[in-house]
């Protein structure tokens, strides 16, 4: 009986840690999704005549001479998205992949306004860009030094470059803590990558105080450059 009350008293306690461990690491890093990326396919009757858009709708960009693409803006949800005469698209400025269907059913409604078929759209959710914060400083001279496919050329830019191989990301870090994490495409992937940068800063001993850097601290604008 007591075997069995201790065997129940060790399981609770494991779960008890797992729960504090799972906790302290979510309070110790903090993300905010800035960009998703969506590729659309749409079926046409024949090449989208994008000069017939341009001047039906004064709020879109078209210069051929300079770019292929038309630039259409959606403005609730924002988005930005270019339209190639293929039936094809490119829409950026989302906040969440979940906006994407709302938002093509919007561009091809303005289309479809202009005598224009495109149907049957299909999604590709490609790139999420997401800033975050790991609370700690990061020794980036060092990281270059102990930790693997870095890039860090400060006299060029202030972020070192870390390409992660699993999950698959490129992250831009910042002596502040602050970080750009790009090439992934799904949320759950991203809470996945900042807790193993959370965890690989600490093993290799590049974490610093952050107040310490504070004479460093980079705008907003130029870490979201990406």
């Amino acid at each position: 009986m007591k075997s069995l009350k201790r065997l129940k008293l060790d399981v609770f306690v494991s779960i008890y840690k797992l729960m504090i461990e799972n906790i302290s690491i979510e309070q110790k890093f903090t993300y905010t999704i800035q960009n998703v990326v969506a590729t659309v396919v749409t079926e046409i009757e024949e090449t989208v005549d994008l000069k017939i858009i341009a001047s039906a709708y004064p709020d879109v960009e078209y210069n051929p001479d300079r770019f292929p693409g038309l630039v259409m803006r959606v403005i609730k949800p924002k988005a930005t998205s270019l339209i190639f005469s293929t039936g094809k698209m490119v829409i950026t400025g989302m906040k969440s992949p979940t906006e994407a269907p709302d938002v093509v059913k919007q561009i091809i409604a303005r289309v479809k306004k202009c005598k224009i078929s495109m149907k049957n759209p299909i999604i590709t959710i490609q790139n999420f860009v997401v800033s975050g914060d790991i609370k700690c400083g990061i020794d980036l001279n060092k990281a270059t030094i102990v930790m693997d496919n870095v890039m860090y050329e400060p006299e060029v830019f202030p972020g070192l470059i870390f390409r992660m191989k699993n999950p698959k990301s490129v992250l831009l870090l910042f002596s502040t803590g602050k970080i750009v994490c790009t090439g992934v495409k799904d949320e759950e992937t991203v809470k996945l990558v900042f807790e193993k940068l959370y965890r690989v800063v600490r093993e290799y001993g590049v974490d610093m105080d952050p107040s310490k850097f504070e004479e460093f601290e980079e705008d907003e604008e130029e870490m979201l450059f990406l």
